[in-house]
């Protein structure tokens, strides 16, 4: 087998950092989990761990931005994918079933806005910027969604992502807290805005 070479050994032990610390991350949480832990994990030296991320905080946002990376993915699919309406909802809702609440993310997400807020303006921006791109993210969906069905939505899309994100979160947490809680408040919430939705929109 062929050596890797010093950049492919650098990305490696990046990635394997980052596996690592994304699993003690949503397993413990960010205050729980330190840069010892995650090098001691990792089977790697502490320095090991700095010379790849700077701080703690870059780690856990690194992991934090990889995990919402592959949700707006997968709502990307549930939204652009074929079928009916009626299918692409279908799928929207099993995915809110299986990850409106997941306690690893919510929970670590929740932990570390509080921690950004607390902590200083510029790591607090960062976290804003993620919620942004979220937000941008739906909003592309849902003007998407009523291209594909020939209508104006009733407000502006930009407003309606906003307020389904802010749904999105607050159940999430309350669903963390309490997994019996119903998820499907915002996929039914996207169905009444989407039938809501009459005529095809203004050309002018």
């Amino acid at each position: 087998m062929a050596r890797l070479t010093r950049a492919e050994s650098q990305a490696r032990t990046r990635e394997l950092l980052l596996a690592t610390a994304r699993r003690l991350f949503l397993r413990d949480g960010y205050h729980a989990t330190s840069l010892e832990k995650v090098a001691e994990a990792a089977g790697f030296s502490k320095g090991a761990v700095y010379s790849n991320f700077g701080t703690k905080d870059e780690l856990c946002q690194a992991v934090i931005d990889a995990v919402r990376a592959e949700q707006v993915a997968l709502i990307t699919q549930a939204f652009l994918g074929e079928g009916s309406d009626e299918d692409r909802l279908a799928v929207f809702t099993g995915w809110a079933e299986r990850t409106i609440g997941d306690p690893g993310w919510t929970l670590l997400e929740a932990e570390f806005a509080i921690h950004a807020a607390r902590r200083d303006p510029a790591l607090r921006e960062r976290v804003a910027g993620g919620g942004r791109h979220w937000s941008k993210a739906l909003r592309l969906l849902l003007e998407e969604e009523a291209r594909r069905r020939g209508v104006a939505l009733p407000l502006p899309a930009a407003e309606l992502a906003d307020a389904l994100l802010s749904l999105g979160v607050g159940l999430g947490i309350r669903r963390a807290i309490d997994p019996g809680l119903s998820p499907r408040a915002l996929p039914d919430t996207v169905r009444l805005l989407l039938d809501a939705a009459t005529g095809p929109p203004d050309e002018g």
